[in-house]
């Protein structure tokens, strides 16, 4: 009777064991599929945001500079004050106080890498922006500056008029192209804010005219608009294009 009993006893392992095995093999396969489903929520969620603004951008493709967002009356007049800083280079990571806002001129960085800003890269949020010292040096290479407050930076519908127009300056290497639209936040105001119902900021450092090499002639240029306007910068940079400032020739 031993014989039996233990053959019958081994027989239970085996099954048990083979149970095991399956168990086993079908919790490896739902943590694989986990494993999968997981790594396709992260993909999806990084290509979502992307995809969108692609999306919601298809309805400015046809659209000139001139033709996004609110005409050009919803800017103030065009100031401008007397402009220093030319050539006044100081060690990056060297804090410069700014007194206005955003600045238009100043001492500023000239590492290569980190000032000025790269050429190719036309839109920025505040999680990546440079900082001011850098882009003070697009500024004295030509560039116009497109700054934009918190109220903007929060609708999803001016930010994607933003990045339409940033795209409207993408690609190739024309110089005609220097343009960057970028956030002013609480954090740059060090004293100095937009006026009051003014939410957007045109920025650029003229030399006083085009081919102009007399630096006691230069101008920090502002123009405030309380709504995001095309019209209003594309005329902004005909009347202020990338040659009238102090380094034009350099990217």
């Amino acid at each position: 009777m031993a014989k039996p009993a233990k053959n019958d006893r081994q027989a239970v392992i085996k099954q048990t064991l083979k149970k095991q095995k399956s168990a086993d093999q079908r919790r490896g396969f739902a943590i694989v599929g986990v494993c999968v489903l997981v790594a396709l929520v992260i993909i999806g969620a990084a290509a979502y945001k992307p995809v969108k603004d692609w999306w919601d951008g298809r309805e400015f493709d046809k659209l000139a500079l001139s033709d996004i967002g609110a005409p050009a009356s919803v800017c103030q007049d065009i100031t401008t004050k007397k402009a220093d800083g030319n050539q006044n280079h100081v060690p990056t990571g060297t804090p410069v106080e700014y007194t206005d806002a955003p600045p238009a001129f100043g001492a500023h960085w000239n590492e290569a890498g980190v000032a000025p800003a790269p050429f190719a890269r036309k839109f920025y949020t505040a999680d990546d922006r440079p900082q001011l010292e850098a882009l003070v040096h697009n500024l004295e290479h030509g560039y116009t500056l497109l700054w934009y407050d918190d109220t903007i930076a929060n609708n999803d519908k001016d930010l994607g008029e933003l990045r339409a127009i940033a795209e409207k300056f993408g690609g190739g290497d024309n110089l005609r192209n220097k343009f960057i639209a970028l956030p002013w936040t609480k954090d740059d105001e060090n004293g100095a804010s937009f006026p009051d119902g003014q939410h957007i900021a045109f920025t650029h450092w003229s030399a006083g005219g085009t081919g102009e090499t007399d630096a006691s002639k230069q101008e920090g240029v502002w123009q405030y608009c309380s709504e995001i306007s095309g019209a209003a910068l594309d005329a902004f940079m005909e009347k202020y294009p990338y040659f009238d400032s102090p380094e034009p020739n350099a990217m």
